[in-house]
């Protein structure tokens, strides 16, 4: 064996899809002709206990990475809720618009899982590499113009957001800290596409590394910067962005040592660097035009329903907010083992086994359902506790503690649709998945906010009736789509 291929069993560590021949075309053919009973049988040399070790082996290091994001989000919110309400509706102003110019990064991203898990699963190396180095040139260049772009547009657009419902002093906080976002946008970007490639090979861990430090490094600056400490100035707002940046920063150093340092699947090679791949290219945009779409939509129907919220004043939109970050750190749940179904899936279709793709994304939602209905019961049990570290103002208290069952009911709905439209993404279904997102997040979420809150006068309440609409509509619709199969018949 030559050392190229040692270094490439080092790297990866084999999962049991390895063990299994590829089908051929006639057993696919069976495949798809089989009942639903018969399609839940294992073949005679795969165990329940190996899939769900393959499982755990990609999701742990997400869940990980995801809980830590996660948590330093909560605590960058709580070191920003200290200065007062007006802090957080200013970083909340910002977080749509931000994720707008993230929209077309994401997409690409995933392009670039689906088709590098497929290339694990066919064991093409060096067509991984070509996705990788693709992508890495696209995003880059992406990158840069989007934050030139969103940089000239920060106060702009938060205005729009605001919806004339906010003082004065939480928009020029807003825009300040969206334009420091912006500044460190290229980062952010690079960053996400290699985490992307690494997941889409089932390499988890080195992402949960390199944005671990970097959250540390973000809190450790929030310290400094925002209350002004060890001589450096009293930012606010601003310290809190500038810090999130510089941890961005950390973590794109580390994710180039990566794929540079040879040490894992993919590795990116300056020699051709700029060389342009027409097959490799349509693939991404295949995948990654609908995906584009579905990310618009929801980009789109979030920035209505934001206005719609910021309407009803700081107090309710803080309160707002608060619930949104503690839901966010939920989503690590759907979202930790929707890496690994998303792997797994474009593993094994890539190996042209739609049956273990199938057994791999049944057994991810499996466990992601167990795990949310606990953080659920968590979280209706310390509801009031977990808003107090935000704020200790009684009327948000008695506000955020009520709109935290929302959320506690919500959490299996939230990791359902998650997981299997992890699966769908993972072998690129991602136009049905756009659909979906238009139907529920601008057809039923931003519709049925307008309704309740601006016509009916139901307040946060209204709002939060219109979020649970949207999850737990968008969680059926997924799972019957799921149920039909036909994402195992799509070719990339």
């Amino acid at each position: 064996m030559d050392e190229e291929n040692k270094r490439t069993r080092r790297a990866v560590k084999p999962i049991t899809l390895d063990k299994l021949p590829a089908a051929t075309d006639e057993t696919l053919a069976q495949e798809f002709k089989k009942s639903r009973r018969e399609r839940k049988t294992l073949p005679d040399t795969i165990t329940n206990r190996e899939l769900y070790r393959d499982i755990i082996q990609i999701a742990w290091p997400s869940l990980c990475e995801l809980f830590l994001t996660s948590l330093v989000s909560m605590v960058d919110n709580m070191m920003v809720g200290n200065l007062g309400d007006w802090a957080i509706s200013a970083v909340g102003l910002a977080t749509q618009p931000k994720f707008i110019f993230m929209n077309l990064i994401m997409a690409l991203n995933t392009g670039t899982t689906a088709m590098i898990s497929r290339a694990r699963g066919m064991q093409d190396r060096e067509r991984a590499d070509r996705i990788l180095r693709q992508c890495m040139v696209l995003v880059t260049f992406i990158g840069i113009f989007s934050a030139a772009l969103g940089y000239a547009l920060s106060e702009s657009m938060v205005r729009f957001m605001a919806n004339e419902g906010l003082e004065p002093e939480v928009l020029r906080a807003g825009t300040r800290y969206l334009q420091v976002q912006f500044l460190f946008f290229p980062t952010l970007a690079l960053t996400s596409t290699i985490t992307a490639a690494l997941k889409g090979t089932g390499q988890a861990k080195p992402s949960m590394v390199y944005n671990s430090v970097a959250n540390l490094v973000n809190i450790y600056f929030n310290w400094l910067l925002i209350n002004g400490r060890w001589g450096f100035p009293r930012l606010e707002v601003v310290g809190a962005s500038i810090a999130t940046g510089i941890g961005q920063t950390v973590a794109t150093v580390m994710a180039l040592w990566c794929v540079f340092s040879g040490r894992f699947y993919c590795t990116m090679r300056l020699k051709k660097l700029l060389s342009f791949d027409k097959d490799i290219i349509s693939g991404i945009v295949k995948v990654g035009i609908p995906s584009m779409i579905e990310q618009l939509f929801m980009r789109v129907g979030m920035i209505i329903f934001t206005r719609t919220v910021t309407s009803l004043g700081s107090v309710q939109f803080a309160t707002h907010m608060i619930c949104m970050n503690i839901q966010s750190m939920s989503f690590m749940i759907g979202q930790g083992f929707a890496v690994s179904s998303t792997s797994l899936v474009g593993q094994s279709l890539g190996k042209k086994r739609p049956d273990m793709a199938e057994h791999y994304s049944r057994r991810c939602r499996n466990f992601g359902l167990a795990a949310a209905v606990l953080i659920g019961l968590l979280f209706f049990l310390f509801r009031r506790t977990l808003v107090g570290f935000y704020n200790k103002d009684a009327e948000l208290l008695a506000l955020g503690s009520y709109i935290m069952i929302y959320v506690a009911v919500l959490q299996p709905f939230q990791a359902n649709q998650f997981i299997l439209g992890g699966s769908l993404r993972g072998a690129g279904d991602t136009r049905f998945t756009a659909i979906v997102m238009l139907i529920t997040i601008v057809g039923i979420r931003t519709a049925l906010a307008y309704l309740l809150v601006t016509l009916l006068h139901m307040e946060l309440t209204g709002a939060w009736i219109a979020v649970a609409a949207d999850q737990i509509a968008r969680s059926l619709i997924i799972m019957a789509r799921y149920n039909t199969g036909k994402w195992k018949k799509i070719k990339l």
